[in-house]
């Protein structure tokens, strides 16, 4: 190839380059094919601890990003044309050139490219027929998120979504469709961090990471939070086998945890009982601007409220019971509300599934409320009740 057309290609990967140091995390591999007459001869660059190992023509070596590019440079000297795929989650880029012209665009993102599978020159085709699914736009496609789908399981080695699987997908989907709104209020100007509470296998924050990452184009970091070290160590093998760098998992209480970047979104999900009200506490403690929640059981208020003018309704237990969900989820929202959120409760999917539905969405909208805490703080003393989220926002751990 002419020098001319060389130099064209070395000012495309100086771009390249530094987008790769900005976006190492979400870095997927480079694939090179160089054409001479009819013979094509295949490069693939893999990610390994901020290098890249490259391995063309049956050889593998480890190159910093910009020696790389000048290895790619100099091979195609000795070529006719030459197709450079630099890959990312979400975001292909590919640069043509011949001894004519050169020309770098952005592709449309495919599980399966044709320089991709130098890698493996058989791959399984993508069987999209699905079972029973809602007649809905799924957030999380089959077909564009088909690794993801298949890392939680809820997606066959084979490409469709397992039948016993069909609900556990409605619920995640549905789950990002209720973040959409708060999402977009965060700042774009930022790496938006997202601190899980109580992870468990954090499939749910393995959706989140996709949808982020790869459908709403933005730069995220995710911590995985848990006291078990058995889910931690699943969590981490399922970032491994997806590529997701930009997830960290710790096995630790959460009061334990102290932060060491912004946290700009704290999640919970069916954290047990007070677990919900210590990762509530833990957004408020770091001035989260967006604290998400989905309780699961509430124990601590049923064997604390009494309240005379529900005597009549709560010498039932079965309602007694429900009535301490709700004061229990109600008052988490009075108290987060007090602290400058702007507070929604809403469904998180049909009652025909679980019976703890609800989602408590909090964003950032003011500093405290005096007059709201006042209100909050009558209310406990009328009730007989001392609130664990109020107990937690008042320990000395992790004080602000």
């Amino acid at each position: 190839m002419n020098k001319q057309n060389i130099g064209k290609i070395k000012l495309f990967l100086i771009g390249l380059e530094s987008r790769f140091s900005d976006n190492a995390s979400i870095f997927k591999g480079i694939y090179v094919s160089n054409k001479a007459g009819l013979k094509t001869f295949k490069g693939v660059g893999d990610y390994l601890d901020g290098n890249i190992s490259y391995n063309f023509n049956g050889e593998t070596k480890v190159y910093p990003i910009n020696s790389l590019f000048e290895r790619i440079c100099s091979d195609s000297e000795s070529y006719d044309e030459v197709s450079i795929l630099y890959r990312e989650r979400g975001t292909d880029i590919l640069i043509t050139a011949d001894n004519k012209n050169v020309k770098m665009q952005n592709k449309e993102v495919k599980e399966e490219d044709e320089l991709v599978t130098a890698k493996n020159n058989t791959s399984a085709p993508h069987l999209n027929e699905t079972s029973t699914l809602l007649n809905r736009d799924y957030y999380i496609k089959v077909g564009k998120a088909d690794a993801l789908l298949k890392e939680i399981g809820i997606m066959s080695k084979e490409g469709k979504v397992i039948n016993n699987k069909i609900r556990k997908y409605n619920q995640i989907d549905r789950y990002v469709e209720l973040l959409e709104g708060a999402l977009d209020s965060l700042p774009r100007n930022e790496v938006i961090t997202i601190l899980d509470c109580g992870c468990g296998k954090s499939y749910l924050t393995f959706v989140l990471n996709y949808y982020l990452t790869e459908v709403k184009k933005r730069k995220c970091h995710f911590i995985g939070l848990d006291i078990s070290e058995g889910v931690i160590n699943s969590s981490k093998k399922m970032a491994s086998n997806l590529g997701y760098r930009n997830m960290e998992f710790h096995a630790i209480d959460i009061k334990n945890y102290i932060p060491k970047r912004k946290i700009h979104v704290v999640i919970s999900l069916h954290a047990c009982d007070t677990a919900t009200d210590m990762a509530l506490a833990l957004g408020i403690k770091v001035d989260a601007d967006c604290i998400i929640a989905v309780p699961c059981c509430h124990r601590e208020m049923l064997s604390q409220y009494s309240y005379e003018p529900f005597n009549g309704i709560i010498k039932h237990g079965i309602l007694k019971a429900r009535m301490a969900d709700v004061l229990t989820d109600g008052m988490r929202s009075m108290l987060l509300e007090a602290k400058g959120y702007n507070v929604s409760v809403v469904e998180y999917i049909s009652p025909l599934e679980t019976p703890k539905n609800l989602m408590i969405r909090a964003i950032k909208t003011s500093d405290e409320r005096y007059e709201l805490m006042d209100e909050y703080m009558s209310l406990m003393g009328a009730l007989n009740v001392y609130p664990a989220l109020y107990q937690f926002i008042n320990e000395g751990w992790l004080s602000n």
